[in-house]
């Protein structure tokens, strides 16, 4: 049996006598029962192209949309391959289309940006009400 002081704030401080090791078990067990009802968030990432027809990504939201339901973040790309880049417009509206099919089930989370030869925007699931 151990002396263990459970509370050192408290006018006289606070001791116990008990077993350290089972103490310590018990500590680590309310821990880990504690890590465990947490939940990490999450980015998916979804990969688009300038050139995506409009099933194809009608397809990709819905998948989008999927994560958005779990809880997770999404992070759409639009990777532009050899010289689509001289068009960055095309992806511009690319992305300003998928952005508005998710309405309502997922917030832009940062503005688009254009990373090298990707624009990228990250978005993140609404709040329910």
């Amino acid at each position: 049996m151990d002396l263990v002081e459970v509370s050192g704030q408290a006018d006289p401080p606070v001791v116990k006598i008990i077993d350290f090791k089972k103490f310590k078990y018990e500590e680590d067990k309310k821990e880990r029962k504690i890590k465990q009802k947490t939940k990490e968030i999450e980015t998916k990432e979804i990969w688009l192209s300038p050139t995506i027809d409009d099933h194809d990504l009608e397809i990709r939201m819905n998948r989008a949309k999927e994560f958005f339901e779990e809880g997770n973040r999404v992070q759409l790309t639009i990777k532009f391959a050899g010289r689509e880049i001289v068009h960055p417009e095309i992806g511009w509206s690319i992305l300003e289309k998928a952005t508005s099919m998710l309405d309502g089930i997922g917030e832009k989370d940062s503005e688009p940006r254009l990373v090298g030869k990707n624009l990228v925007v990250g978005l993140k699931p609404c709040k329910k009400h």
